[in-house]
């Protein structure tokens, strides 16, 4: 049996649980997805990992597996679940996954076992639907904390940065008041 080269991708939001932007530990997904590999007997050839939203397209350790998918680097990308490796809508996710393919590359879900692009059939029609799914869980999260925050803002209380104090304008160009001309 020949050997097989497999990339692991990760990746991470913030934290829900903390407020001070705390992401989530990469090691969650990739401690199983290690141990799952090394079962099948594969090499793992290079982890990528992202610590942004699955909405972002930009994300780099995507963007660079993705470059080292299309130049063959590996046979298989594995992942923790679909919305780790994509929340940016039904199209998008298809059409990755249209490149993979169309390149001899599979994608592989660990704890979803009906994600599996090396196996031909109804893959895509529920990898179609989850991937809706995905993109839908993206908009409520949003909407939540949309409404989190407008309920803050009606309370009177401050979001974003601390606010930083200014002093006044006077005191900054080291004018005293009664001194009308400035020092430039």
């Amino acid at each position: 049996m020949a050997d097989i080269n497999v990339a692991l991708y990760a990746r991470v939001s913030l934290d829900e649980n903390f407020d001070d932007k705390r992401f989530q530990d990469p090691g969650n997904q990739l401690v199983p997805l290690r141990d799952f590999c090394k079962a099948m007997g594969w090499n793992i050839v290079r982890e990528y990992i992202d610590k942004m939203s699955g909405a972002n397209p930009a994300r780099p350790g995507f963007r660079e597996m993705l470059q080292d998918a299309m130049l063959r680097r590996f046979s298989g990308i594995v992942c923790w679940k679909l919305d780790r490796f994509s929340r940016e809508g039904v199209i998008s996710t298809m059409s990755y996954i249209k490149q993979l393919k169309e390149r001899g590359i599979w994608l592989r879900s660990l704890t979803e076992s009906w994600l599996d692009t090396s196996q031909d059939g109804i893959t895509e029609i529920v990898l179609a639907i989850m991937a809706w799914a995905s993109s839908e869980e993206r908009k409520k999260i949003s909407e939540r904390t949309k409404a989190g925050m407008a309920r803050l803002k009606s309370q009177g209380k401050h979001m974003g940065r601390p606010r930083k104090k200014r002093e006044p304008f006077l005191s900054q160009l080291n004018i005293e008041e009664k001194n009308t001309s400035p020092p430039f």
